[in-house]
C-alpha cells in the first residue's frame, strides 16, 4: 500500500490539531476530517473518505479513543495511536498498533504515516 493520503485527525487540543493539520498539508496529504471527541470521530469514520487516522488516546471529558480505534479496525483503516507517554495506557486490543509519541515533529508524523 502507498502512504495514506486522506487522514482523519482525532485530537482534543486545538493548537495540536492545527499543528497536525499543517503537517499533513505540508506533507502533501489531505485532512479528511478532524474531531475532538468520540461521537464526532465515529460520525467521520462512517461518512468520510479516509485512508488512515491519527488518534489521541485521551480526549476531553475523560473520553478514550478506543471506540474510534475499534470502528477503524472493523473497516480495515490503519491508524496511529498518539500518546504523550507514561500515563497513557494502550487498550490490549490495540497494543500491536503503531504509536506516535508526543511532542510531534513533521518528520516523525511523515515516517509514521509512511510506515502504515
Amino acid at each position: 500500500m502507498n502512504s495514506p493520503s486522506r487522514i482523519l485527525l482525532v485530537e482534543d487540543e486545538p493548537l495540536i490539531a492545527m499543528m497536525l493539520e499543517d503537517f499533513i498539508d505540508l506533507l502533501g496529504k489531505q485532512v479528511a476530517g478532524s474531531a475532538d471527541c468520540v461521537s464526532a470521530a465515529l460520525q467521520l469514520v462512517k461518512t468520510a473518505d479516509i485512508d488512515a487516522a491519527i488518534l489521541d488516546v485521551n480526549l476531553r471529558a475523560g473520553e478514550k479513543s478506543w471506540p474510534i480505534a475499534d470502528a477503524l479496525a472493523e473497516r480495515g483503516v490503519p491508524f496511529l495511536i498518539a500518546t504523550g507517554g507514561s500515563g497513557d495506557t494502550v487498550d490490549p486490543a490495540h497494543k500491536h498498533r503503531p504509536v506516535l509519541q508526543k511532542p510531534f515533529t513533521m518528520d516523525g508524523v511523515s515516517r509514521a504515516l509512511d510506515a502504515l
